[in-house]
């Protein structure tokens, strides 16, 4: 989702299935099956382009964990609909992570970043939904192990979600990062830029369980020295799967497990990233 975070079978699998069976858009189910909505705004790598509906919170957490590099990262998400229009969402993440290159230093807070999405195409009921992010980030994490930027920064995303048919749905991204006053641990600065990437594929075995597959690219750079930085990139496949509990109040839990492995400049890099999603009404208003 965010910047640096982080089966060709299954692959095939799931083009297989695109074009397996003629059936209806996938916001039919939801209209049809209220009893068993369908599991929507719960990607892990890739942001899908849906806001929270009026009246309902997200809580997400995360945790990954890469063997390699010793890396690893959790975080806590909360998004609101903005009060009295639900195309405007706000939201925030708070970071918890270790970084296995810095020897010696221990895990601690990250950088924090805020949060604004506007549903700009389309509803989680629609066959193409468009949903563009701007974030800012909060210099909170330790520069000295490697756990921030040391400066603010902004990130944009654009987030694309397109319903191929009823049992499978497609999400691209494509974002950019920009920190001004960047700083390594050497305490020298610099303003630093990077891109990132990303797709997947989610295909809907039934409105509670998703296979899914994902890919990210992203391209940053780091501070070398006083105005001079040099360019990284990591690159990651991920499989994964996830499911959803409903109950009668609205409240819906979706747990989820992944297997990033690492193609191009990032191969022989693999790791595991868990997921877990409180999505439920607030207030007197749930629902549009």
């Amino acid at each position: 989702m965010i910047t640096r975070l982080p089966s060709l079978l299954t692959l095939c699998v799931l083009l297989g299935l695109l074009f397996h069976n003629g059936v209806p858009a996938f916001g039919q189910v939801q209209s049809t099956v209220r009893e068993e909505p369908p599991i929507q705004d719960n990607s892990f790598l890739v942001e899908e382009a849906y806001n929270q509906e009026r009246g309902i919170v997200q809580h997400i957490s995360t945790f990954s964990r890469m063997w390699n590099s010793k890396d690893w990262t959790s975080s806590f998400t909360q998004e609101w609909p903005a009060p009295g229009n639900w195309r405007h969402q706000l939201g925030y993440t708070v970071v918890g992570m270790h970084s296995g290159s810095y020897s010696g230093t221990t895990g601690g807070m990250g950088d924090a970043i805020l949060n604004y999405r506007y549903q700009a195409i389309g509803t989680g009921e629609s066959r193409v939904a468009f949903s563009p992010r701007l974030s800012v980030m909060i210099p909170t994490g330790d520069v000295g192990a490697g756990r921030g930027t040391g400066s603010a920064g902004l990130q944009a995303n654009l987030p694309v979600s397109i319903v191929l048919n009823r049992r499978v749905v497609a999400h691209w991204n494509a974002g950019s990062t920009f920190v001004p006053h960047a700083q390594n641990a050497g305490h020298f600065r610099a303003a630093t830029v990077g891109y990132n990437f990303g797709q997947g594929l989610i295909f809907l075995a039934n409105p509670r369980i998703n296979l899914m597959l994902e890919t990210c690219f992203n391209k940053f750079q780091s501070v070398v020295k006083s105005g001079v930085t040099t360019w990284s990139s990591i690159a990651y496949i991920s499989p994964g799967v996830r499911w959803a509990y409903n109950f009668r109040s609205g409240l819906q839990i979706v747990p989820g497990l992944a297997v990033p492995i690492g193609i191009g400049s990032s191969a022989g890099e693999r790791g595991v990233f868990v997921y877990l999603s409180f999505e439920h009404p607030f207030g007197s208003s749930a629902g549009r």
